[in-house]
């Protein structure tokens, strides 16, 4: 589900500021660690409406992504390669999330469940019901034992995976909830919601441990993620801005801004395989990249043609990923910049994999 903040009575202004062009970006990063130089390599078509999340897979062998129409598709990552569908929500799914082990996805869907899917027989395995409205975010533990979602009806649960039965609910917030996540050893949760609020839960206890609000102004909280070490939050807000927080001290370290984030809910992620940066989709059909600790733009990856609303970084190969409202999925590649004393390195042919027909699909099962 590409859910705008319609539930805001404000509308947020776009920035003024032109977007960055390649020479400024350049200019920018010039100072700071060499910038990344990612390129297209090629566009992964098959699902038939708006991609709402795309996953690599914890082993770095597959790629998830899901869509309004209904289906999770899964792709080899290194190739594009399709391999299967995963089908079953009688609506659209906002979101999918890997198990750590890589054998098992949880999705979350607009028809109010919470399903658990098995890869290698690509068979739903359970059905968390519960939810009273829209389930828009979802996420495993490290051990997998739990998954945590976020929904429409402003609250989060916390389910076990082998029972299939809710633990806990959360009345997390006073709007619908946009994303839920796990820090590194599973202890704490982290809620955002449209109410503008962050909040961090005690995984066994379900207590409150600390609120984060932006600012007097109160923006929608679009996005939010725990660093790969767990010790601060990444938060995107309707106002065209991401914020990294130290989550223990409620406090706000960098701001990132330069993408436009003023309606839909937006992906953002840490890259740490070729330099630190902070990589974000945007609606101005654009996939954008900061220096982690500068700040600055790095580089702007252009190639949808509607806006970008999910984004993953590949766990050990310099991949991202990004789908988009215009219905595709694309890949990513970093290049290694040419020396003055070497020929100009050439982007690769892009390329294009679809989804077979159903009765290839079927013979290849």
């Amino acid at each position: 589900m590409s859910v705008s903040s319609s539930s805001s009575s404000s509308s947020v202004p776009a920035l003024a500021a032109p977007p960055p062009t390649a020479a400024s970006v350049a200019a920018a990063a010039k100072k700071d660690e060499p910038p990344p130089n990612y390129v297209f390599k090629q566009t992964l078509s098959g699902h038939t409406k708006a991609i709402s999340s795309v996953k690599f897979s914890p082993d770095g062998k597959w790629l998830a992504s899901a869509a309004a129409d209904n289906n999770v598709i899964i792709w080899h990552s290194m190739t594009g390669q399709y391999e299967q569908t995963l089908s079953g929500p009688s609506e659209g799914i906002s979101d999918v999330s890997w198990s750590s082990n890589s054998k098992h996805l949880c999705s979350g869907s607009d028809d109010k469940t919470v399903k658990l899917w098995e890869l290698a027989s690509g068979k739903c395995l359970k059905t968390f019901y519960g939810h009273t409205n829209y389930v828009f975010c979802c996420n495993f533990n490290p051990q997998s034992s739990m998954i945590v979602s976020g929904s429409f009806d402003e609250s989060v649960r916390i389910w076990d995976v082998k029972s299939g039965k809710c633990l806990r609910v959360l009345p997390a917030h006073s709007d619908p909830v946009t994303a839920v996540d796990f820090n590194k050893d599973g202890t704490l949760i982290v809620s955002g919601g449209l109410d503008g609020i962050c909040r961090i839960w005690d995984t066994q206890k379900g207590q409150c441990l600390k609120t984060i609000i932006y600012s007097d102004a109160n923006p929608p909280v679009s996005f939010v993620k725990f660093s790969p070490n767990g010790k601060f939050i990444l938060t995107g807000s309707m106002d065209n801005r991401l914020h990294l927080w130290n989550h223990n001290a409620g406090k706000c370290l960098k701001t990132y801004t330069g993408h436009k984030n003023g309606t839909y809910c937006v992906f953002a992620t840490f890259s740490v395989t070729n330099g630190k940066w902070i990589v974000s989709g945007s609606e101005d059909n654009m996939i954008y990249l900061w220096g982690l600790q500068s700040k600055k733009i790095v580089q702007v990856l252009e190639g949808h043609t509607d806006a970008v609303l999910a984004v993953s970084c590949h766990p050990t190969e310099n991949m991202i990923a990004s789908g988009s409202l215009d219905g595709s999925v694309k890949l990513w590649v970093h290049e290694d910049i040419p020396t003055p004393d070497s020929p100009d390195a050439e982007s690769p042919l892009a390329e294009e994999h679809t989804v077979p027909e159903p009765s290839q699909a079927d013979s290849s099962a």
